[in-house]
């Protein structure tokens, strides 16, 4: 209770009623797999493609990571986490300038095709040290395939003409001017490129101390190295990738967390995808698709999307447990689909999960989360791997796999919503990530009810809450019911609770939810009718 010790007016301010809960987002994916080059030891956040390749790089060979984020893209995601994943034992490039080193930023060969150029700073072009505080100009460059020729070229060679040369093939280049050694200056060079976890350059990281030397030696640049690979086949004596490489370690500590597990910490993640799963030995498959559900399942705040694997054209024993096993946190969609590849200039077999992701996001930016996630146009699909009937698709949707077909007139379109179980309940994937919207929402937007005081008064407030939030959403289509009271109902009173339950701090409060289900059948029954004639119900 506030005190009053002097005689007069005091106005104070207090809470009553309830306290809105905003929604959590539905829409934003989780994407891990091999990329060209990138952070290892950090989950960054994309919302475009050219984004991605600005940090990831492009396409690659043995990955369908890129052609997955672009699907996601394409149609109608906006947010999406990335996990670069590196084989066991891959090593970072590295470039060391008397005291100070220049590393890349994650492992891989990628960076021992980043060469550095120091310089005088714009700022102090004759390097006079006058101020007492010695400036630099980095130039970091890379190239996708090999390094080009970094001699400077004699007269009458022009060595300007042959410098923009370089620039103009390089596939990145990044130029940071005026960075100085002294640590209180908000230019500081480990101000602005020493932290591996926000990093301005997308190709190194420095880190002791001094001014590094002017690059000289007859050589416009100078490349990294000591990079061991991580795209492609692995030398013979690395090992291939492992369940374990997408895992992660559990025991890591912040900042060094990878894989999966880096997911984990990401709270905003609500859809999870891992596009190469395919490269993992079949032994470890079915165990890492187990690791990928057993994580949702754990956090139940996000949903899986599946493959069925390649080349799979006998539907027979194409089953839930063929592929995976029952879980009311995933979903299977089969076949792959055809998309036009950069690479190569031509067609592409991919799995269709990033494309098959990007559809749940525009469906939830679009309709809402309640809406099943099928009868959505695939863009940027071309063709399928099969064509397939709808004899053929009603021997799989029993079971649980969502198929992708081909209409005429109207496309390549997503023609299953069903999860990877077979409980009646929760079969259909919009009534999943309903719950998920629903109770994240929920359990985020009542926080403020922790170590307040367990009373009528609290409970009244609570229910209010949620019947609120509630009542919006049935509002949104995503309920059943004429009125609120048919599509849920809010308990939160002695009838909820016990004195036990009181006295040991615990308030309980039941919520009942009616969720729409799709119009999976549309059946329209016609017959003959006389004319003339009422026809009644």
């Amino acid at each position: 209770m506030p005190e009053y010790l002097t005689p007069g007016v005091y106005v104070e301010e207090f809470e009553i009623g309830a306290k809105p809960i905003e929604g959590v987002s539905t829409s934003t994916a989780g994407f891990l797999g091999l990329t060209e080059r990138g952070p290892t030891n950090t989950v960054k956040l994309v919302t475009s493609f050219t984004q991605f390749m600005r940090i990831y790089g492009g396409y690659v060979q043995g990955s369908y990571l890129a052609y997955a984020v672009d699907g996601f893209f394409r149609n109608g995601g906006q947010r999406c986490f990335i996990g670069r994943i590196v084989r066991t034992g891959a090593e970072p490039s590295s470039l060391a300038s008397g005291t100070l080193t220049f590393t890349s930023v994650g492992e891989g060969n990628w960076g021992n095709r980043v060469a550095l150029r120091i310089e005088n700073a714009s700022n102090d072009p004759n390097n006079t040290n006058a101020s007492g505080t010695r400036l630099f100009k980095l130039t970091a460059a890379y190239w996708r395939t090999s390094l080009p020729d970094f001699t400077i070229p004699a007269p009458p060679k022009d060595p300007n003409r042959a410098l923009r040369d370089l620039f103009e093939n390089a596939s990145k280049v990044e130029v940071f001017d005026n960075l100085s050694e002294d640590p209180t200056s908000p230019d500081h060079y480990l101000r602005k490129l020493g932290d591996p976890l926000n990093n301005l350059s997308y190709l190194v990281v420095l880190s002791g101390t001094g001014r590094p030397a002017n690059t000289d030696g007859g050589n416009f640049f100078e490349p990294l190295n000591g990079g061991l690979d991580a795209i492609g086949s692995p030398p013979a004596t690395a090992p291939e990738l492992t369940r374990g490489d997408f895992l992660g370690d559990p025991n890591a500590t912040p900042g060094n967390k990878r894989g999966l597990t880096a997911f984990t910490d990401i709270d905003e993640i609500s859809i999870v995808y891992v596009p190469d799963v395919h490269i993992v030995a079949a032994a470890g498959r079915s165990t890492l698709i187990d690791d990928i559900l057993s994580h949702c399942e754990t956090l139940k705040d996000r949903f899986a999307v599946l493959d069925v694997p390649k080349n799979t054209a006998d539907i027979s024993g194409l089953s839930i447990t063929s592929v995976a096993r029952p879980s009311k946190y995933g979903a299977i969609y089969y076949p792959w689909i055809k998309v036009f590849d950069p690479l190569t200039q031509q067609q592409k077999l991919i799995p269709p999960g990033g494309y098959v992701t990007g559809i749940y996001a525009r469906t939830d930016i679009e309709r809402g989360v309640h809406k099943a996630p099928a009868n959505e146009l695939v863009r940027g699909a071309i063709d399928l791997e099969f064509s397939l009937t709808k004899g053929e698709q009603g021997i799989l949707n029993p079971r649980g796999i969502n198929v992708i077909r081909s209409f005429p007139g109207r496309g390549i379109l997503v023609w299953g919503a069903r999860n990877i179980i077979l409980d009646p309940l929760w079969k259909y994937v919009n009534v999943r990530r309903l719950f998920l919207y629903i109770e994240e929402s929920i359990e985020e937007g009542t926080q403020w009810v922790v170590f307040e005081p367990n009373n009528e008064k609290l409970w009244g407030r609570v229910k209010a809450t949620i019947t609120e939030f509630l009542t919006r959403v049935w509002r949104d289509g995503a309920l059943m019911g004429t009125k609120p009271e048919e599509a849920f109902f809010v308990k939160c009173d002695r009838t909820t609770m016990t004195q036990d339950d009181i006295d040991n701090g615990r308030l309980i409060c039941i919520i009942g939810v009616a969720p729409v289900k799709p119009a999976e059948f549309v059946i329209f029954r016609i017959a003959q009718w006389a004319g003339g004639s009422a026809v009644t119900e």
